[in-house]
């Protein structure tokens, strides 16, 4: 086996599964066709009122938080929150059932749960620090590259005429299909047909905080929104920004014009949260996630694994919930998978 891994991908799983190979000494490198890394832990940099001064901020506008319940990434997690990157959020999230003009309300019905963390410079700022922690080797990341697919020869796999120890895709399963040999797909159980649902997430920010305090929403039996979250409760800043996320159905319906979309979310913020005409924002933006969430789960496995062509794939749909926390263990499980397949060559 020769020549670096090659992780296509630089989300938190690819980052994780990098970081591990990293850390034992081999050769790695990272590709990703994005300009940051960090996949859906994306932010927004917009100016916000903050203790009464107008400051450039970040929003995060993908991912809206995680947990840490495996005790690797609860390791990392203590880290971050040691070093003022993350911070404890909540562990209950509140619950909205039905729509503003029926009458639905922001109440007392909370779920309960494990701790959300939050990012205080914003998810991805947890990439990055993936990407070059202070007291280790920074991971080797080409951005903005675009991998046209991997090829399997009688030596193995190869990316761009680039032999390679072993390729791994940190990626959801259509993209991760549409890269590999058919046969290989098939053996790795991936598949270009399986369906995810998008996402437009909408932002949204004004001169003061016009809703109570509530922190998170879910938002049941609504066909304009799933969730909403309180961006400055989540970041500790208390900026009043708002990021919500568009049902499904909706979201596929304005995903060549994200845009489209924000006036009608918009208007479906003040009654649900405060009974109220929502009020005009200071600004509003749009971003879509084409694929945002998996509808099926590879429940039964944290990662795949493909032997004879020394390809694996690994990302959130890789275990029993689609979640950020999901995604770092899919890659770092596989990364410590890799240092055992390739210490045998």
């Amino acid at each position: 086996m020769t020549g670096p891994v090659l992780v296509v991908g630089a989300g938190i799983s690819g980052l994780a599964c990098a970081r591990v190979l990293t850390d034992a000494g081999l050769d790695v490198r990272v590709l990703d066709r994005g300009h940051l890394p960090g996949g859906r832990l994306m932010g927004r940099r917009v100016e916000s009122l903050v203790d009464g001064e107008t400051r450039e901020r970040v929003v995060d506008i993908g991912a809206s938080y995680f947990t840490a319940q495996d005790p690797d990434f609860a390791e990392l997690v203590a880290g971050w929150k040691h070093r003022g990157l993350a911070r404890e959020w909540t562990d209950s999230i509140a619950v909205i059932g039905g729509r503003a003009v029926d009458g639905a309300r922001l109440g007392d019905e909370r779920r309960q749960g494990p701790v959300r963390w939050a990012a205080t410079r914003g998810l991805r700022s947890l990439a990055a620090d993936l990407v070059a922690p202070p007291d280790r080797e920074p991971l080797t990341l080409e951005r903005e590259h675009d991998v046209p697919g991997v090829a399997v020869g009688p030596d193995g796999p190869s990316v761009e005429g680039v032999e390679a120890a072993a390729v791994v895709l940190a990626m959801p399963d259509p993209q991760a299909a549409d890269l590999l040999p058919r046969m290989v797909a098939t053996r790795l159980d991936v598949s270009a047909r399986w369906n995810w649902r998008p996402c437009v997430s909408v932002y949204a920010g004004w001169s003061e905080a016009w809703w109570p305090e509530f922190g998170a929403a879910f938002v049941n039996d609504n066909p304009q929104l799933v969730f909403v979250a309180d961006d400055g409760d989540r970041r500790g800043d208390g900026a009043p920004v708002l990021t919500a996320h568009v049902a499904p159905d909706e979201s596929a319906a304005h995903l060549d014009d994200p845009r489209a979309v924000v006036p009608a979310t918009l208007a479906e913020l003040g009654p649900l949260l405060a009974g109220i005409v929502t009020p005009r924002p200071d600004w509003a933006r749009a971003h879509r996630w084409s694929l945002a969430e998996p509808l099926r789960q590879h429940a039964d496995a944290l990662f795949g694994w493909d032997e004879e062509s020394r390809i694996g794939v690994c990302g959130d749909a890789w275990g029993e919930r689609s979640k950020v926390e999901t995604a770092w263990v899919s890659g770092h499980r596989l990364g410590r998978h890799l240092l055992g397949q390739l210490a045998v060559g």
